[in-house]
Parts: C-alpha cells; structure tokens; sequence
C-alpha cells in the first residue's frame, strides 16, 4: 500500500499532461506569457484601447447623406431600385386584391381543402378554424394584408434561397463563402438592417418585403444546400451510368432526392417571415403587425393580443400544412382528381360568396377581447407586482435578480483587462473546437473592441449570459420532464407553439407590467423567446437515447434517477450541447426588443440608429451583435471534427 501511494504523485501529472484539454491550455498559457506582457507595455490593461478603434461615424454618415441625396435622381434608385419596388407593390397588391376577390368564405374553404388534402380531416377543421378566429377577432382584413405580404415574401425568399442553396451545394468553394453571409444575415438585428433598406427603398411594402427576404431566405439557402450535398451517391452513379448531363442530373436526381429538405425549409422560411410581420411594420408593412404595433404604443394589451393571436394562427396552421407535406415526401403521388374535386368545391364556396353579397366579414360577428384581457393584465399587475405574502412581488423579484445577478456579471466582466477577455474566449473555443474556432472567437471579440462599444458589448454579454443560464435551467427541467411523460408533452406542445410564434412585441408589455422598466425585463423577455426550443430539443434528445441503453440499465436496478443522470444525459450530451448552442442565439435575437424595455447597450443603440436615421450608431451595433453571435456560437457549438473525436 506504501508503494502504491508513494507512486501516485508521480503518475498523476503525467497522465494529465496527455489529456488533450490540458495540452490546449498549457500551450494557451504558453502563448499568453508571451504575448500579454506586451500588450502591456504598449497599450496597458483595462478597457480596450483607444489606438486600437476604427471610428466608422464619418464615412457611414457621408454614405447615408449621399443615398439621400440622389435617391431621386440616380440612375441606380430610378432604374434599378425603383424597378424592384413598384414590382414588389404590384405583386403585394395583386395578390391581395385575389384574396379580398375569393371573400373570407373563400379563402377559408381555400385553406381548409389544402390542409385535407396535404394533412387529413382534423388539420382542414383547425385551419378552417383558424381562419374564422380571424374573423371572430375583428382582424379579417389585417390578416388579409398581412397574408398578402408574407404570400410575396416567401415566394422570393423561396427563390432566392434556392438559387444559394443550389450554388452552395453544386460547389464546396462556394458553400464556404456563402457561410459567412448567410450567418451574418440571420444573426444581424432585424433593426439594424431595417435603416439602411429604408434609406434606399423609402418607408412602405417594398422596404419591409425586402426586409423579410434578407432574415427568411438563409433557411432556405441552407437546406437546399444540405439537401443536394446529402444525395445519395448511388443513385447519382447510376444517373450518371446513364449517360445523363449535369443539368439532367441536377433535375431527375439531386433534386427530387433533396425534396423533403426543400419542403423544410419552405417550412422554416414562413416561420422565420411571420415573425418579422411586426418588427416590418415599424417601416410601413401595414397588416396586423402595425395593428399589434400601434396598440403597444398606447401600452393597450388587450389590442395587441387580438392582433397577435392571428399571426400565432397562421403561423401554426402554416407550420403543421407544410410539415405534413415534408412527411409525405417520400410516398407516391396521389390522383390528381382529389385535388381538382377540392379546386371546385373552393371556387363554388368563393362564387356563392360572391353571389351571396358576403365577401367582407360581417361586423355583427366580432367578439372584442381587449377589455376583458386588459383587465386581467390591470388585476395581474396590482395583485403580482409588488405586497404578495412571502415570496414577494414580481417587481421584487425584477430588482433582486438585477442586483444579485446583473449587476456583478457586468461589473465582473467591464473589469476585465481586455487582454484576459480575449483569453478566456479562447480557452473555451479551443476546448470545445479547433484551433481555427478559437481563432474565429478571438477575431469576432477584438472586432467588437476595434469597432469602439467594448464597454456597451460586454453588458449585453453580462446580459445574454443571465438569461441563458435562466433558460437552460427551466428548459432542461421541462425538458426532462416532456421526455419522461407523452401527456405532459402533450399539453405542453400548444403552449410552447404559442410562445415560439408569438411576436416579441406581444408579451414585452405584460413583462413591463410585471417586472418594471429595466434590464430585468429584458432578460425575462429572452427567457420566454429562448425557452421553446431549449425545451423542444432537450425532449427530442433524450427521447432519442437507445432504449437498449436504458434496459440494460433498468436490469442493472438503476433507479429512474439514476438512468437519467448515468445514461440519457451523457448519450443526449449533443442535443444538449445544440440546446445551449440555440438558447445563445435566441437569446441574443431579444437584445435588441430588449433595449425598447430599458435593456440598453447595444440593443438600445441599434433601436436608436432607426429612430434617428443614424446610420452609423445603428449599423455599428448591428456589428457588434453580430459578432457576439458569432463569439458565442464558436464557443457553445462543437465543431464536427472535435465531435467525431469525443464520440
């Protein structure tokens, strides 16, 4: 035994060293003892330093000043810009006029007979549904508008997507480049792009169709890309044995193959453009995103409601019509005669419609929900906010969690030196990743330094980093327990649909209600916006754990706890890691609604470039957003190469 404890010390740091994580950080603190008394000596610890910022405020100013000034009469804005527009109002307009021509019978029997014959009898009743609730809700012709809108931004969106993912797919160069864009697309803050859209386009349709394209096409692109990349290669082989040309191998192979990945993210694409459905409105999209807009204005929640409930219906009916297309991908095509018995059944209820004098809603069958739920949002914010016996008010709970939480974390991370922040983002790419993920890491984080908001950037870190430990906490309990449970999942299904389509904007104003103005509420309307999807794909994951795993476990006598902790969540372990990888990222889309409830920082200057017309201050912030999101992604998200090695 005294052999045995005498040797132990000795083994210990040898076997150490040949952990790779080891290596890593040594070699990171090699490097830093270099690297860091230099930087010392040149520019010193604390902030980042001046000599070191880039100021955009002067060139981004004069290219805002001069698109304003020749937006009238460049050739560029009448010949190129101007064409753009006025097809987009036409199509918008035309498609609109159709919708109000086929009346609300018409539409509704439209919808419901494309949702039978996609999806069964029970979706056709809840799409049916679906569309008289907008009727019920007295938001028949916003929906309509807002229907029209997304009709035309989709169908480019669509396009333009395809026309990407085809180019990313048939070439590995390309792909590589186009990742960068499509990343900086999805995670730009839709206000940050929205002024300079505004600034060629004007305020109306086109800037906010234009707008929707920029955040709905990468879903699209991606997918496709995936889809035709993932071909099988046997059947490209006995294609090409067929002495087919590219063109024909494109179309009879790769394509009718990447089918079910297309119908995805047509899928996504309409989830991604519905969202935007309000934050458009800010620039003229009109619709029910500027009736939940206008009501947030007067702080009329009861209104808001009665706009978003339309736009979680749409979502919901459309998310499910064209999942069940993407399920039937792979079975043969049915008769066409089915379709054309529903095509007439369509234009008979949409002629007798017409004949019948009923093609607006009636007024007569509206059922105003605003004051009964206004009401409940007065009783909420009297009873809740403040004097609740022993735990406390919400307004409590909001100051609490702002001085215990919030405050250190960005007094914490501001008084770094900017060199440890630096190291630190490395350390923790390059554990989780490559060498190049670190380095990506590192480079997004001193851009945010040269771009000159350091101090702005890490308190919406400080910020992002609260919340997402909030959300991964109830998320990973709802999770585990959807997964243990079908009933609870099922129940829980609808309520998180509603929470993942309902706009921001929505619930930002019971949040105010509840939890004052400040960073507090920004956090929680994070948290509500991120919870979703940390939930959903925490159950997918341990749903999709090898039941021989948890037999052989349950034989072995592990108690229920016991096969969770030692054999669902280490075999989940990426689901898990894509959780934390998407409750970042959702997170970070909040900042900027955020800083209209008093978050501040970068979501607040992003907010203020679009009110000010300030090019500059909004674009900057956009940036740096962008390049947080990319930070945070590098270091929540293994790469492909460090997950084949753990595995």
């Amino acid at each position: 035994m005294a052999t045995v404890t005498a040797s132990a010390p000795r083994a210990l740091p040898g076997g150490l060293l040949k952990h790779r994580a080891v290596q890593k950080l040594l070699l990171l603190a090699l490097a830093a003892a270099i690297l860091v008394p230099l930087a010392n000596a040149r520019w010193a610890s604390g902030s980042w330093p001046a000599a070191l910022t880039v100021d955009l405020t002067k060139p981004l100013t004069a290219a805002s000043n001069w698109i304003i000034d020749n937006r009238d009469s460049n050739p560029l804005f009448l010949y190129f810009f101007g064409y753009i527009s006025n097809a987009v109002v036409i199509s918008v307009r035309a498609v609109y006029l159709v919708l109000l021509a086929a009346g609300w019978a018409g539409v509704t029997a439209i919808g419901a007979l494309v949702a039978w014959r996609v999806a069964g009898v029970r979706l056709a009743l809840g799409t049916g549904a679906a569309f008289l609730a907008c009727g019920l809700l007295g938001m028949w012709l916003p929906t309509m508008q807002t229907l029209a809108l997304m009709v035309v931004a989709v169908l480019v969106s669509v396009a333009v997507g395809v026309v990407l993912g085809l180019a990313a797919g048939l070439s590995g160069r390309l792909d590589r480049g186009l990742r960068p864009v499509l990343d900086t697309m999805q995670v730009l803050p839709a206000y940050a792009y929205l002024l300079p859209v505004v600034l060629v386009f004007g305020m109306g349709v086109p800037a906010a169709v234009l707008a929707t394209v920029v955040y709905a096409a990468p879903p699209m692109a991606r997918l496709t890309a995936l889809g035709l990349q993932g071909a099988d290669k046997e059947v490209l082989e006995a294609v090409d044995s067929l002495g087919a040309t590219a063109r024909q191998r494109l179309l009879t192979a790769r394509i009718p193959l990447a089918r079910k990945e297309l119908l995805l993210g047509l899928n996504q694409t309409i989830m991604m453009a519905l969202s935007m459905a309000v934050i458009a409105s800010v620039i003229g999209a009109g619709g029910l995103g500027d009736r939940v807009y206008q009501a947030l204005a007067s702080v009329d929640v009861g209104a808001a409601l009665a706009a978003g409930i339309p736009i979680v219906l749409l979502a919901v009916v459309l998310d499910r019509v064209t999942g069940a297309a993407g399920e039937q991908s792979g079975e043969e095509p049915g008769s066409l005669r089915p379709w054309l018995y529903a095509a007439a059944a369509a234009v008979a209820v949409a002629l007798a419609g017409r004949l019948a004098g009923r093609l607006d809603w009636p007024d007569s069958w509206t059922f105003d929900i605003a004051e009964p739920v206004n009401r409940a949002v007065d009783w909420m914010t009297a009873h809740l906010y403040s004097g609740v016996p022993v735990v406390g008010g919400t307004a409590d709970w909001a100051g609490h969690f702002t001085t215990w939480v919030l405050n250190p974390v960005r007094s914490g991370l501001q008084g770094l030196p900017w060199w440890s922040v630096l190291l630190v983002v490395a350390a923790l790419a390059w554990l989780i990743g490559t060498w190049r993920t670190a380095l990506t890491a590192v480079l997004a984080m001193a851009a945010i330094g040269v771009l000159g908001v350091w101090q702005p950037s890490l308190d919406t870190l400080s910020q992002v980093l609260a919340a997402v430990a909030v959300t991964l906490v109830l998320g990973f309990a709802i999770g585990i327990a959807a997964a243990r449970s079908d009933r609870f999942e099922r129940l829980l299904r609808p309520v998180l649909d509603v929470f993942q389509t309902m706009p921001q904007f929505v619930y930002l104003i019971p949040v105010v209600a509840l939890f004052g103005v400040g960073r507090a509420p920004a956090a929680a309307a994070a948290v509500v916006y991120a919870l979703p999807a940390v939930v959903r794909i925490t159950t997918q994951g341990l749903r999709q754990v090898d039941p021989a795993a948890l037999e052989s476990a349950r034989s072995l006598g592990a108690t229920p706890a016991q096969q969770l902790r030692q054999v669902q969540l280490p075999l989940a372990r990426p689901a898990l890691l894509l959780a934390v990888n998407q409750g970042v990222v959702l997170v970070l889309a909040v900042v900027v609604i955020g800083g209209l409830v008093g978050g501040g920082a970068l979501g607040y200057d992003t907010v203020f470039g679009l009110a000010q017309g300030d090019l500059a201050t909004g674009l900057v912030a956009g940036a740096a957003i962008v390049c947080l999101g990319l930070m945070l992604d590098r270091v929540t998200q293994p790469t492909e190469r460090r997950a084949k090695k753990g595995a």
